[in-house]
């Protein structure tokens, strides 16, 4: 094998709490991760030239040492003295900086693409456990589809899948820093941490609407405040046929959560009318 290609789906956060700040300055947090059918591609090639050569679509991504694709391919290359060059080229979809784990997604699934095409042998908890070296999220993209997320983000649980349903995203053209949303974060007792244990029963009792109504992101506090076009999405959705709506991560993304596609579609245009640009896409869950 030469070369491989490999689909990097989104991921959206059904619930999300934080349970404390710990005193290494990370934050203790409890959240429901979900896949969806929103990719970014990337295509590995042998090369024959030495080195890791990374591209994109998009002109402003850093390809070098500061891109997380090519920190993993080279956390595996290094680990396994892989000498021979590697072409790498990232076609990014997934909206930078939207609370849907991109980076993360994209350097899981170059470990998983070169698991393969190098004939490594690790199996997904092995490539996990390499892959927290460089972030957090990066283990539950290797795992993907429906997981309980805990400690800082690392330790994964499976869960209840989520309910058959369709996905209407909807991210405004605004920058919201993770930093500032998580250094301003209040957490006392007036903070409204959502029940995330509640919203795994309504998936393990395949009740759609009873989640939709425990939707919650505990992160909202901080970031709607600073960006109220994030709550103008998400009544525009309710209104137009949402079972429910949430921020996804710190922002700025919105997700709607809704039961017939056609009504995804119109609250689409309805995202799309406006009076702040916002990529939009309907698509529905990745298992």
């Amino acid at each position: 094998m030469d070369s491989i290609w490999i689909n990097a789906p989104a991921k959206i956060n059904i619930g999300l709490d934080v349970l404390r700040r710990r005193e290494d300055g990370y934050h203790e947090v409890k959240m429901i991760m979900q896949s969806i059918r929103l990719f970014d591609r990337l295509t590995l090639k042998k090369s024959e030239t030495p080195g890791i050569h990374l591209s994109s679509n998009l002109h402003f991504l850093p390809t070098n040492e500061n891109n997380l694709v090519y920190q993993s391919a080279k956390l595996l290359r290094d680990e396994f003295g892989i000498d021979e060059g590697l072409d790498i080229f990232l076609d990014k979809r997934i909206p930078v900086a939207a609370g849907m784990a991109g980076g993360s997604t994209d350097a899981a699934s170059c470990m998983l693409a070169m698991n393969e095409l190098y004939d490594l042998g690790l199996n997904k908890r092995q490539l996990m456990k390499r892959g927290v070296t460089l972030g957090a999220d990066i283990p539950y993209c290797i795992l993907k589809g429906t997981a309980l997320s805990e400690g800082i983000g690392e330790k994964l649980s499976t869960i209840p899948k989520m309910p058959d349903c369709y996905i209407l995203i909807a991210k405004p053209r605004i920058h919201v820093s993770t930093k500032f949303v998580y250094t301003n974060l209040v957490l006392d007792e007036n903070s409204p941490h959502p029940d995330i244990d509640a919203m795994i029963l309504a998936m393990k009792n395949r009740d759609l609407n009873d989640l939709c109504a425990r939707l919650g992101n505990i992160l909202e506090t901080v970031t709607i405040p600073a960006h109220p076009e994030i709550d103008v999405i998400k009544q525009c959705m309710i209104e137009h046929g949402a079972l429910g709506s949430l921020m996804s991560g710190s922002g700025p993304t919105v997700f709607g959560v809704f039961d017939d596609p056609d009504k995804a579609a119109f609250a689409k245009e309805k995202c799309r009318e406006l009076p702040f640009k916002c990529f939009v896409f309907t698509t529905d869950l990745y298992r």
